[in-house]
């Protein structure tokens, strides 16, 4: 059965020293869908500069948003990546792929879009 989400090959749990994150459930190769999803636009004149939580969902910096399933989970990684998320601002939806394969057990990370300009991922930057 298709739906709008489904995270089925994903869990989330305790990424020590990092708080929650998403794992792989199952062994995922290269090129294959991780998960799927739609997210929530959040109301005009929300600022997500300062929260980490939250999507940048539109190219101009100014529309945030909330997603569904685990994808709020994700750690970032911008050095070694194993998921890229591809994002529908048409439909609200967004797709995680796999970047190489991935073993079941494994921590899913992505390198956060808004990673350079976002003041709640300063920690995060190798400059920061």
């Amino acid at each position: 059965m298709k739906g709008l989400v489904d995270c089925s090959k994903v869990y989330v749990d305790d990424a020590t020293g990092k708080g929650a994150g998403a794992f792989a459930a199952v062994d995922i190769k290269e090129g294959e869908i991780v998960e799927t999803g739609i997210v929530r636009r959040l109301p005009d004149g929300f600022d997500g500069h300062a929260s980490p939580y939250v999507f940048t969902w539109s190219e101009d910096r100014t529309v945030w948003a909330m997603g569904s399933g685990c994808a709020t989970f994700y750690n970032c990684d911008a050095s070694s990546p194993n998921t890229k998320m591809h994002r529908n601002f048409d439909d609200d939806s967004f797709t995680i792929v796999a970047t190489r394969d991935i073993a079941a057990g494994e921590e899913l990370l992505h390198t956060y879009k808004s990673l350079p300009w976002r003041g709640c991922f300063e920690d995060l930057r190798a400059d920061g």
